[in-house]
């Protein structure tokens, strides 16, 4: 399969130069933000990291960010959207690549698609600048990737049982990511087996994350809140029912741009999802607006922070998500 993130980086390759983070799979993307942020921790403890918004970058801004820091020599700035760079900022942009402070390492994050993609292509061609892109799973990879997870961790798992925990899970990266972990740690040196993952993710089906993330979608409060609880009492991690409203979430806005424009085998791929999860993503979508899609985003967001930060009730915190994503439905239904 791709190689989908770097496990490690060299503060040389990042440090003085300018890297391209890209690609539309954000967790991987994130995971190499991290990677660049450890290799710039791991030469100096005390560097300063820093992000901003590619949007909110002017050339005053940009100035500041990458100079050197009152409190430490070293630093990592993080520019995420690269793709709504204003156009006033460019030229300074590429001005700064063509010749990086030695202190600063600068990342430029994009999402991949054609805006900015003019900008990404003056980029690529200095001698300074590095590109990490994050490769989009096929359907037959993501197993693989689950292998990969659990081999990371130090565990065993076979091409059966690997193939088990999608089912279970779905192709969301960063629930599969959780889960390869969690089941690493729990089977303690012995293989992960379809047995084993049965007894984590199996039983009554519609317990799963991604049905309850369905079922709010779909404006079935009860049906959600019924099986949230389930999971939560069978212990189901709260961040693998966020990542299944998320990935929910961005299959529907995907499936609402490029509906009517592909056949449907292309229309699948480009969602992320298996071809009979068509017809379920079809249903949704016809209740849903570009604009409650896009709050109903910001909401899953701020429950997902909330659960990995101060929130003391990941069950409330979960139950208050769906109520939110069941009224957002219907009102974007009127």
């Amino acid at each position: 399969m791709p190689k989908t993130a770097p496990d490690t980086l060299a503060p040389s390759a990042v440090l003085g130069r300018v890297t391209l983070v890209t690609g539309k799979e954000e967790f991987l993307n994130e995971r190499t933000v991290k990677a660049i942020r450890a290799a710039v921790r791991g030469f100096d403890a005390e560097a300063e990291l820093s992000e901003t918004a590619a949007a909110d970058l002017t050339p005053a801004t940009l100035g500041e960010l990458a100079a050197p820091s009152l409190f430490s020599s070293i630093r990592c700035v993080v520019v995420r959207g690269l793709e709504d760079l204003p156009d006033a900022s460019v030229d300074l942009l590429l001005d700064y690549a063509s010749a990086p402070a030695e202190e600063v390492a600068l990342v430029l994050v994009h999402g991949g698609g054609a805006r900015g993609s003019g900008t990404l292509t003056k980029l690529r061609k200095q001698a300074s600048v590095s590109e990490h892109k994050s490769v989009e799973l096929k359907a037959w990879e993501v197993a693989g990737f689950v292998a990969a997870e659990v081999r990371a961790h130090g565990g065993r798992i076979d091409k059966e049982s690997a193939q088990s925990l999608v089912t279970a899970i779905g192709t969301d990266l960063r629930a599969l990511a959780a889960a390869a972990d969690q089941l690493t740690s729990d089977a303690d040196g012995r293989p992960i087996t379809v047995e084993l993952i049965k007894r984590y993710f199996g039983g009554k089906a519609e317990g799963k994350s991604f049905v309850i993330a369905d079922a709010a979608f779909l404006g079935r409060s009860q049906t959600a809140l019924e099986e949230l609880r389930w999971a939560m009492s069978t212990g189901v991690p709260a961040t693998f029912v966020t990542s299944a409203f998320a990935g929910s979430a961005r299959g529907l806005a995907r499936y609402r741009s490029s509906a009517g424009n592909l056949r449907d085998a292309d229309l699948a791929r480009e969602v992320g999802v298996p071809p009979w999860k068509l017809k379920d993503i079809k249903v949704q979508a016809q209740s849903w607006s570009d604009a409650g899609l896009s709050r109903a985003i910001r909401a899953i967001a701020a429950a997902d922070a909330d659960i990995k930060g101060a929130a003391s009730d990941a069950a409330y915190t979960l139950e208050r998500l769906v109520l939110t994503i069941t009224a957002l439905r219907a009102a974007s239904a009127k």
